[in-house]
């Protein structure tokens, strides 16, 4: 069976998508997370969206063709308060994701709080193979980098599956790595859209 066990109709159960998604069908975007059921990492200390001078990357399903221009991020209530550097990458699908591109560093730029950020990668990227690409995200702060929205996910439990979230480097400064390396998972999986 093509839908398994599901035995209604699949296109109305996602019909609520429709209130979410861009008005015309022609707008490009990619995401990692629906529009709906974000919070705020402010609200809940346990679950971090960001550290100084640390990236965290999150997988985001991309087809052949696409062409990624930009990556835009949604602050929560907190603000980026003393940034130094600030900065976005596309990563490639490989098993140890290699750097495609990566925005201009936003050096000391205010980032307030409840703020759409878009960072525009150097290069856009034309994605050659259908896969799962990563999105990498870093922010430093002198006193505090801004909080996000996004969501909560449970660290990988069966073996082989992916974290959703994921912090690796520390004291970065204004260039992206060349790979993302040596990761530690995270729970709070910042919501991530790719124009």
């Amino acid at each position: 069976m093509q839908l398994g066990g599901y035995t209604r109709n699949v296109r109305d159960l996602l019909e609520f998508a429709n209130a979410a998604d861009p008005a015309s069908p022609d707008t490009f975007f990619r995401r990692n997370l629906p529009r709906v059921g974000l919070y705020d990492s402010a609200g809940d200390t346990g679950q971090v969206a960001l550290a100084t001078g640390v990236m965290t990357s999150v997988p985001v399903f991309l087809r052949a063709g696409d062409l990624i221009t930009n990556v835009n991020v949604r602050s929560g209530a907190t603000a980026a308060n003393g940034p130094t550097n600030q900065w976005a990458a596309l990563y490639s699908s490989a098993g140890t994701p290699a750097l495609l591109a990566q925005s201009t560093d936003r050096t000391t730029e205010a980032w307030a709080a409840n703020t759409t950020r878009t960072f525009a990668l150097a290069t856009p990227q034309r994605i050659a193979a259908d896969g799962l690409y990563y999105v990498g995200l870093m922010v430093a702060a002198s006193t505090a980098v801004p909080t996000l929205l996004g969501s909560v996910a449970a660290p990988a439990i069966v073996t082989g599956e992916r974290a959703l979230s994921q912090s690796s480097g520390s004291s970065l400064t204004g260039s992206a790595p060349n790979t993302i390396a040596s990761t530690t998972a995270k729970q709070f999986v910042p919501y991530v859209v790719l124009t």
